[in-house]
């Protein structure tokens, strides 16, 4: 993963094959899943968008754009709804701290990219994105609490599960690609978003799926 524009492209194809997988599976059981169970489309997408950039040599061209937009502001309210949606009722509540730190933290990386050019830069067998951030260290703990925290806060297992591995990785980025974390870290969550196949085969029901039929048919 990110080593090369051939395996980012061959990444992101199986990673957004098993989303839409995930995707339909989620919609038979419970319409509530599907914007988590569609994680692995958007991270397999982007690591298609990541293969095209690593061709293009780096640079700020709109792929690069399109990029950080997944990356920085979409990723953390799209975590953080998604598994408001998808949670257990009883975690509602207490799911509301990332869900807000979601919105503040896109918020605040969208104005940024609007403001300041991200440039990709090739770094060996790895890919750098420079971008001027404001109170970095704030914003990246807010960013990791809507998306590793929703996912540990969200009493599933399968859930806890993907947070644990999203977590034990952002750890491993940050110690051994520091200065290109966020690309190492989104290739790493794309691949571990491929648990959320095996999720979308546990999650319960609804009332409304075809799964579940009225008393009087049994």
């Amino acid at each position: 993963m990110c080593w090369s524009a051939s395996a980012d492209l061959v990444a992101g194809g199986i990673i957004t094959t098993v989303g839409a997988a995930c995707v339909i599976r989620a919609a038979r059981r419970r319409r509530r899943a599907v914007p988590l169970a569609a994680l692995p489309l958007l991270l397999g997408a982007h690591q298609v968008i990541e293969a095209v950039i690593w061709n293009a040599g780096g640079g700020s061209g709109p792929a690069t754009t399109a990029w950080a937009v997944i990356a920085l502001p979409l990723l953390p309210l799209w975590v953080s709804l998604g598994v408001l949606c998808a949670a257990p009722d009883r975690a509602r509540r207490r799911l509301l701290l990332p869900v807000a730190a979601g919105v503040l933290t896109s918020t605040a990386l969208a104005h940024t990219l609007a403001t300041t050019p991200v440039v990709a830069e090739i770094r060996g067998h790895t890919m750098g994105y420079a971008i001027g951030l404001p109170y970095a260290p704030l914003l990246l703990g807010a960013y990791l609490l809507s998306t590793v925290g929703a996912l540990l806060m969200s009493g599933d297992k399968g859930l806890v599960l993907l947070g644990l591995l999203a977590g034990i990785g952002a750890a491993l980025c940050a110690v051994v690609w520091r200065m290109e974390f966020i690309s190492t870290w989104c290739a790493w969550a794309a691949v571990c978003s491929l648990v959320l196949y095996r999720w979308t085969g546990t999650v319960r029901p609804s009332a409304a799926s075809p799964l579940v039929r009225p008393a009087g048919l049994r």
